[in-house]
């Protein structure tokens, strides 16, 4: 079975890579979008560190809610979606590698430049840290979210707002306790509860939404 997801993983890598565009966007996004953001609201070090938890969490938000459409939309269109079905393979499998690949695409690269946008923002080491912790504990779960919605508007014209008006919602939990947990380390108060919920969250997501996406895929397909 490991094998078998392991395979599935690196098709879905291979598949988005072809095309280079797909992965870049949502990593350009988020570093505009913060980048810009003390230029068009304030340069004072104090009011910026104080609204960096919130932005960086919202780029990292949209920039996942972009990306999600380069993993789906094109395999369902192509029927390759429908081919690994018909293959045998179960459509949970099929939703958690491509929630895997996406967070390696997109998720990751997004904790990797955090610190940089940290800096920028004039937020100490540790709240830093802690950005990075909190995007590594809370991205996956916004793939993983991502996918059901995603699954559910296989297909649908105009389907790209109706996936924002059924996941933002999903989202909200991990949005809070996210920035919350850089803003409790940026003024000097305990952020382990935060982890800890966005632990539990990510927990819940993997346990949960690889079936509710393949339900919705099913109900998509068929």
């Amino acid at each position: 079975m490991r094998s078998s997801l392991n395979a599935l993983i690196k098709r879905e890598i291979s598949v988005v890579l072809r095309s280079q565009s797909e992965f870049i966007y949502p990593l350009a996004f988020f570093l505009i979008v913060t980048s810009l953001f003390p230029l068009a609201v304030t340069p004072d070090p104090v009011q910026l560190a104080f609204l960096a938890p919130g932005v960086i969490w919202v780029a990292a938000l949209l920039s996942i809610l972009m990306s999600l459409n380069s993993f789906y939309q094109l395999d369902y269109e192509e029927g390759g979606l429908e081919q690994l079905l018909l293959a045998g393979v179960s459509g949970r499998d099929i939703v958690m590698a491509k929630s895997i690949a996406n967070w390696l695409v997109t998720g990751l690269p997004l904790v990797i430049v955090a610190p940089l946008i940290g800096v920028l923002f004039d937020i100490n080491w540790d709240a830093n840290k802690i950005a990075m912790l909190s995007l590594f504990l809370g991205t996956p779960s916004l793939c993983l979210i991502g996918s059901i919605g995603m699954c559910l508007t296989l297909g649908l014209r105009n389907g790209g707002v109706l996936l924002t008006l059924l996941v933002l919602p999903l989202f909200i939990p991990v949005l809070i306790f996210g920035a919350s947990a850089v803003q409790a380390a940026a003024i000097g108060t305990n952020f382990s509860g935060q982890l800890a919920i966005l632990g539990a969250l990510l927990v819940l997501s993997i346990m949960l939404a690889p079936f509710a996406g393949a339900a919705a895929m099913k109900i998509a397909i068929d």
